[in-house]
């Protein structure tokens, strides 16, 4: 295919596994400290019978590939038909309690009150100088607003785990908050988490699921049956197509994992091709695109902040007194801001800096980067000087010791084919 010939040309000469090594093993190894002692998601033993090459990931043992179908084929089976991503080491949890979404509120500053029921939103948990301790789901799961579910990423689980109890603790003791109407949280330690992406994912679904997925929009979740079992269905992502992303009690995990992937055009699908989907889709990964120095809008995410969290008595959340600063217009300005970059030459990879046309002022650096399955180019996402971050400005990226020509081009990548409605 031309796509994938002209994208080939890009990768070094080596093997299949040593290319894909190379391609994602940089960015995605490092977003956790090393274990020792790796954790195994409910689907280990069935990525090892399937070919997995199990590699370290936020302290899971995860699958990068399968046998010998390699990070480009997978990538395109995702783009083209459907695969299915093993993201059970994400963690999941319920805040629940009578002033749970008052204390969400307080954590993030998205509109969470107003989420309609099963109705999801991307936040960040925010430090108190605004900084990013995390990106987060939070689905409402009750018409009174006392139970959401949450999902977190696995490499900041016991910073997020620990601010999660430091803050509840708190909350809990004032007056007119959680000591009348206390909040808890409940880990779903050992639930299953699985991606299914593509745009024959629905097809796919439908045929197991005992009710109609035409009103299930992106966004939004519902509680069906796959089987005769209860799972939570969320229809979104991490890789910019349809797909949706369910969640199963630890002891269906496996029974559901493999209905899922029993139809023919369902290919299991690794972190070599997760992380390329990814960036494509212009989605950050924590840890190289987001970290707790990083505000929301440094990191273009400023429309995570409600409008009527951004002043009044709505703008209480935790670090809102910078992040509405650096927003208005008469506070300071951002000094940074996340773009995305086109590359002539060999790709970029993280940590090359970035600089201006001419290549004399170092203006920022690739925070991550790969050779694009889909449109054949290289592609980068990274943090420049803010008035660099224009889209069309000419910019330059060391790439070992040649400065290579970039542009700075609008996110996603590739256009996003999110399920609206018909």
């Amino acid at each position: 295919m031309p796509v994938m010939a002209s994208a080939l040309r890009l990768l070094p000469r080596r093997a299949p596994w040593a290319t894909a090594h190379a391609l994602t093993c940089r960015s995605i190894s490092s977003t956790a400290p090393r274990f020792q002692t790796l954790s195994k998601t409910g689907l280990y033993d069935l990525h090892v019978a399937k070919g997995g090459k199990m590699v370290e990931f936020a302290g899971y043992s995860m699958p990068l590939l399968y046998g010998d179908v390699g990070q480009i084929e997978s990538h395109n089976h995702v783009r083209t038909r459907a695969g299915l991503f093993d993201v059970g080491h994400m963690v999941q949890s319920i805040i629940s309690g009578g002033s749970a979404h008052g204390f969400l509120e307080w954590l993030t500053p998205s509109p969470i009150r107003s989420l309609p029921l099963h109705g999801s939103t991307l936040s960040v948990l925010l430090n108190e100088n605004g900084g990013i301790i995390d990106d987060l789901i939070v689905t409402k799961q009750s018409h009174d607003g006392d139970k959401f579910y949450v999902v977190t990423n696995a490499g900041r689980r016991e910073r997020d785990l620990d601010w999660f109890a430091d803050r509840i603790k708190e909350w809990n003791a004032e007056e007119g908050k959680g000591k009348d109407k206390p909040v808890s949280l409940e880990v779903l330690e050992d639930w299953g988490l699985v991606a299914l992406q593509g745009p024959e994912a629905a097809s796919v679904l439908q045929s197991l699921v005992d009710q109609p997925l035409g009103s299930l929009y992106f966004g939004n979740s519902a509680f069906m049956n796959i089987n005769g079992v209860r799972v939570h269905v969320a229809r979104g992502g991490y890789t910019g197509e349809d797909g949706f992303e369910i969640s199963i009690s630890p002891q269906d995990t496996l029974a559901i994992a493999e209905a899922l992937s029993a139809p023919s055009i369902v290919q299991w699908t690794g972190l070599a091709a997760r992380d390329s989907l990814r960036l494509e889709a212009g989605m950050c990964l924590y840890g190289h695109d987001l970290n707790e120095d990083i505000g929301p809008v440094e990191a273009g995410l400023s429309w995570l902040i409600g409008k009527e969290r951004r002043s009044g008595p709505s703008a209480n959340f935790i670090g809102a007194e910078h992040v509405l600063r650096v927003l208005g217009k008469g506070g300071l300005d951002h000094k940074k801001r996340r773009v995305g970059l086109i590359v002539d030459g060999p790709p970029a990879r993280e940590g090359m800096a970035i600089y201006d046309s001419e290549g004399k002022e170092e203006l920022g650096s690739v925070t991550s980067g790969i050779p694009s399955p889909t449109l054949g180019k290289n592609i980068a996402m990274g943090y420049v000087k803010s008035g660099w971050h224009k889209k069309g400005t000419e910019l330059k990226v060391q790439v070992r010791k040649n400065m290579r020509p970039a542009v700075v081009t609008p996110m996603p990548f590739v256009a996003p084919k999110y399920y609206r409605g018909p």
